[in-house]
């Protein structure tokens, strides 16, 4: 889902995970015409990137569990 508003509005990508800062300065990118592109480009990554910690936070976590058991 995230992927799709992304491509759609990628300031607002940024605001559901939590980045204000990133949004706003994507947003000012995203009124240019030339800017949409990369725009959406960096939204991308940082989605990716966003899951990726995600992932590994939950692979940390049950590690910590495990050791602990």
């Amino acid at each position: 889902m995230r992927y799709l508003i992304a491509f759609f509005l990628p300031w607002a990508a940024f605001f559901s995970m939590g980045m204000v800062g990133r949004g706003i300065i994507c947003l000012i990118l995203q009124c240019t015409v030339i800017g949409w592109i990369p725009a959406t480009i960096w939204a991308f990554s940082t989605i990716g990137n966003y899951y990726a910690d995600k992932r590994t936070d939950r692979v940390v976590k049950a590690i910590v569990n495990s050791r602990s058991a």
